[in-house]
Formats: C-alpha cells, structure tokens, sequence
C-alpha cells in the first residue's frame, strides 16, 4: 500500500513541503474509488460560514473527526451534520502517505474532503482549529491543477503554487499557520474526473 515517492520538491516557503506526484496514475485512480465509496456513507454536502454564507465547494469528512461549519461556528465533530452517521474511515492509503511523508508519531483522525467544481474556490484562511498547532497539516490533490495562494500567518506578500493531480503538500513548522487558498482550478487540466473538477484531501490531527 506504501506508494513510491519522488523527491521532495524545493519551496519558496519555510515550512511549506510539495511533493510532486507523490500518487502515480494507478494510485489515484485506486484512492479516487476509495473516496467514492467513502462518500456513499458520507454524502458531500454544502457547508455555510457562520455568517450564513455558503461555500462554493462541497464538503465531507473521513475519519473519526470531520471539519463542519455552520452558524454556529468552526469546529470538529464526530457525525455528519445532514445524515447523523459517523464519517467513514480515513482510506488506508492516505494513512500510509502521511506516516510516510510527515513522519509524525500519530495518525491523523480527520480528513476534510473538497470537491471543486466550475468556479468554485477557497479565500485564504488558516488551519487553526485543531488542537495541537504544531501537527502538520498534509493536503493530497485529485483531478484538476489547482493554482493554490500560500503566504505568512502574520500577513504579507503571497505566492501562487500549481497543485496538479497526484501532488501532495503539507504544512509544518513555520508555515502551520500560513495563510492560504485555492484561486482557481484550471480546467481540462487532468481526465481522473469525469466532467472535471478537484477532490481535494487534507489530513489534520485535529483532537
């Protein structure tokens, strides 16, 4: 299940690791079928900001944990918030990326799933809500690349990454905290979906 790894990929951005292709052709299909399984028990959803906004992605979680926002705020929860059900299983695949990529000592017990579709996109935010900020955050991109906006927590000049399909990233040490987002998905880019679009995977130690 161990994938083979290609080389770390340089940044521009202390803390903030990419590897390129770190799935190949076959490894994302396989984990494309795993998700699609997982989200059978775990509809995809469309989530709202507190302040009564929807997103433009859809929304599930895998794992004993899932990242939910409502009206009542951000936060992790054990249920699914339309169906009651616990989240499914995080894919043993993803288990196995992260031990081998992160290195850290404990799995990680969330998994947000993000599909993208059409003009769909996330404002630059920050992963804050779990509960040891020193865990990395590991984020996995199936389907169409992703031109992804990364900058320092404390504000500042951004940088724009292309995530492709395949590609993993993380954020650790002093980019835990960094700002970042989705700007846009360049479509046509990948065929993995049918119709298009992007999944997009982040594994988070969030309890």
């Amino acid at each position: 299940m161990s994938p083979v790894l290609p080389r770390e990929a340089p940044t521009a951005v202390p803390g903030f690791r990419l590897w390129p292709q770190a799935l190949d052709s076959a490894a994302q299909v396989a984990l494309l079928a795993e998700v699609r399984s997982g989200l059978e028990a775990a509809p995809l959803y469309r989530p709202v900001t507190p302040g009564g906004r929807p997103f433009s992605v859809r929304m599930s979680n895998f794992g004993p944990l899932g990242w939910v926002s409502d009206r009542g705020g951000y936060r992790y929860q054990p249920a699914h918030p339309e169906t009651g059900a616990p989240w499914p299983p995080i894919p043993p695949r993803l288990l196995a990326l992260w031990d081998a990529l992160t290195g850290w000592p404990s799995p990680p017990d969330a998994c947000l799933v993000n599909l993208y579709q059409g003009e769909a996109r996330m404002g630059l935010h920050q992963d804050r809500d779990e509960r040891d900020l020193t865990a990395p955050v590991l984020s996995v991109s199936l389907g169409d690349t992703a031109v992804f906006r990364i900058g320092p927590a404390e504000g500042g000049p951004t940088r724009t990454v292309r995530l492709a399909s395949g590609d993993a990233c993380a954020l650790t040490g002093p980019a835990r905290l960094a700002r970042h987002g989705v700007d846009r998905l360049l479509a046509g880019s990948s065929r993995l979906l049918p119709g298009g679009g992007r999944v997009n995977l982040t594994l988070r130690v969030a309890g």
